[in-house]
């Protein structure tokens, strides 16, 4: 497996990559990886050809007083990991790598930038979509994967690919859950023992929405109540929001068809963690 430190290299990896008419299939991420980044690398690499994948943690996506000095960084141990998984290559850009001294050019999904996470987090969203496509332009990648866990961020990704004619197909995995069900993130480290099992009234949440649908319940009104009445029950959990909405819009239904989006965000002690779920047929 290749560590590849700056763009140019990586641009000419790939070149010698497609030369030898290999796919690329980009996995990026921000490093601290857990079992949910190795499903996205195997799903890759089930798909065929070459797996690249980043680590990089985007202080643009971080707001002032978010936690980017304290993010996880655990580059060795990921690296371990990804050579394990038959990884091609690793690009692990420095910061003046990405954002060259003076980079003032940045990249908004209007709209749906605003949305859910967006709403929270002002200028989140154009931190990951800025990010994403300069990952784009250094990795020219046939597909890229990115997790369900993070939503919000799929429907922002996918927008600015359509609108911007990206020539990258962007494959949406499924949310993986340590036994207990709580997602996997690698912001899970920041819990204790005793907000890990608040934590887990978000999954609480969101089952209990699950089984309202499953029994016929589809408008929103009822499904919201019946999701904070869970929620109600551990008054250590702080809401952020808590939402029905179209999963390529991220604006709220006043009903729960099949591929609607149930959505949450909350605080636990001083850890933000989101979840959600697809409403099925």
């Amino acid at each position: 497996m290749q560590r590849v430190h700056t763009v140019a290299a990586m641009q000419q990896l790939c070149r010698e990559l497609r030369e030898r008419h290999q796919s690329i299939h980009l996995v990026p991420t921000m490093g601290a990886l857990h079992a949910g980044h190795l499903s996205l690398v195997r799903r890759a690499r089930q798909d065929g050809g070459c797996v690249i994948v980043t680590i990089f943690v985007n202080p643009l996506q971080f707001g002032p007083s978010e936690d980017f000095s304290r993010y996880p960084r655990t580059l060795e141990a990921d690296c371990a990991l990804l050579e394990q998984e038959d990884v091609t290559a690793v690009f692990v850009p420095e910061v003046a790598e990405m954002y060259p001294p003076g980079a003032c050019t940045t990249l908004t999904v209007a709209g749906l930038s605003d949305r859910l996470d967006g709403a929270s987090r002002p200028g989140h969203f154009t931190g990951v979509a800025t990010v994403v496509a300069k990952l784009f332009h250094a990795v020219p990648a046939d597909r890229a994967y990115f997790g369900q866990k993070d939503a919000a961020q799929l429907a922002v990704i996918r927008r600015m690919v359509r609108d911007l004619n990206f020539g990258i197909a962007i494959v949406g995995c499924p949310i993986v859950r340590d036994p207990d069900g709580l997602a996997l993130s690698s912001r899970n480290a920041y819990l204790s023992p005793q907000e890990r099992t608040q934590a887990l009234a978000l999954q609480r949440c969101l089952l209990a929405m699950q089984a309202a649908l499953a029994s016929g319940i589809r408008d929103t009104e009822t499904l919201l109540a019946t999701g904070h009445a869970v929620l109600a029950a551990e008054p250590a959990v702080r809401l952020d929001y808590l939402a029905v909405v179209d999963a390529d819009e991220l604006l709220p239904v006043p009903i729960a068809v099949p591929g609607t989006l149930v959505a949450i965000a909350a605080w636990v002690g001083t850890t933000r963690l989101i979840d959600n779920l697809l409403v099925q047929a």
